[in-house]
């Protein structure tokens, strides 16, 4: 698995115009490797594979990349970056330009007088964004934990508890029933507050006829899944179950729109369409969705102007939203897999109606 990836890698370097690449960022590193801990390089060729960490984690990294060379270095950047470089005779190498910083960029310049550095960003991304049978899998265990514990927990979610002891609630659930981490900060937004599309759980106490946006996720064997929906509590509104029904119209529409060779711009612009058709447009202002993967946010954002074609394995989330200032919200989300024909929806909580609990 590991080499079929770093093959596949080490094909992109002559348009990149690079002899090697040298990967920081975490979820790269993993990718390519299987390494889990928190310090270490990734250095590849098209010759070497090599591991640079600290005398921390030179046992785990024999044990987790039997393949790969390791290679102590107390000090990696930027000199333990050069040596590698020199020893392996490097003109010209790659850096993830959107992980390494400003300082460690021009620290290493200095040190590595002479060779070129390149910023090659996406290069490892690009592969990631199509999953493998095994990566799917996982993703599919971390969005059935999640719709079993929302299911769960849902009993719980009435007047006068709090958002961020509800959102507690969710997440110990979640590492109970196997979850290693929980994929982010849990929104939980009700009454105004619902519309705020990122409105992480906070102090207020959820009210009668509160409109509650619910949007978690959890991390299942280091794959990541994402999940919203949005409950009424007590009685629901007239004006409430108007937008929600506009928001499940845009992304059942937006759904529909996925297939293969379809652009991502597109999947954006159906959902968009709807909530514009119905008097919404300007209420939804994010995007539709996006990759989802190792990390909770990854390529590709389905969004405007994205040109992005979709291809079979591509994980993504589907989830328009409509918020009103000072009034309340709605947002539906679902994760999918594109599949040779359409979209398959992984995420298997009901949504076809506004609930009330």
């Amino acid at each position: 698995m590991f080499a079929q990836r770093i093959d596949k890698l080490r094909a992109s370097f002559a348009q990149a115009g690079i002899e090697g690449l040298v990967v920081t960022d975490t979820e790269n590193r993993y990718y390519l490797s299987g390494f889990t801990g928190s310090a270490g390089v990734l250095f590849i060729t098209k010759r070497t594979a090599l591991l640079a960490t600290d005398g921390r984690y030179i046992e785990q990294a024999k044990e987790q990349c039997p393949d790969w060379e390791i290679v102590e270095e107390k000090r990696l950047w930027p000199a333990g970056i050069t040596r590698l470089l020199k020893e392996n005779g490097i003109r010209a190498v790659g850096l993830e330009a959107d992980h390494v910083s400003y300082e460690q960029w021009h620290k290493l310049a200095d040190e590595a007088a002479g060779i070129t550095l390149v910023p090659a960003a996406g290069l490892v991304e690009r592969l990631r964004m199509i999953k493998e049978p095994q990566e799917i899998t996982a993703i599919k265990r971390a969005v059935s934990l999640v719709d079993e514990t929302f299911a769960a927990s849902l009993a719980s979610l009435r007047p006068g508890v709090k958002e961020r002891d509800w959102a507690l609630e969710l997440e110990f659930f979640l590492r109970r029933k196997g979850a290693q981490r929980a994929a982010f900060d849990f929104i939980v937004a009700s009454g105004w507050r619902s519309a705020l599309p990122h409105g992480r759980a906070a102090e207020k106490a959820v009210e009668e006829g509160d409109l509650v946006v619910v949007d978690c996720g959890a991390v299942v064997g280091q794959y990541c899944s994402d999940f919203t929906r949005t409950v009424a509590v007590g009685k629901k509104k007239a004006w409430q179950e108007e937008i929600y029904r506009a928001v499940l119209a845009a992304q059942k529409a937006a759904i529909a729109a996925i297939r293969p060779g379809v652009a991502a711009k597109d999947v954006d612009q159906a959902a968009r369409a709807v909530l514009s058709e119905q008097g919404f447009g300007g209420a939804f202002t994010h995007s539709t969705g996006h990759g989802l993967g190792l990390a909770v946010h990854e390529e590709p954002r389905l969004a405007e102007g994205v040109e992005t074609l979709l291809e079979p394995g591509m994980v993504v989330t589907v989830e328009p939203g409509v918020y009103l200032p000072g009034k309340g919200g709605v947002r539906i989300e679902d994760v999918v897999v594109v599949t040779a024909t359409r979209a398959e929806v992984l995420t298997q909580t009901p949504k076809e109606k506004l609930s009330v609990v």
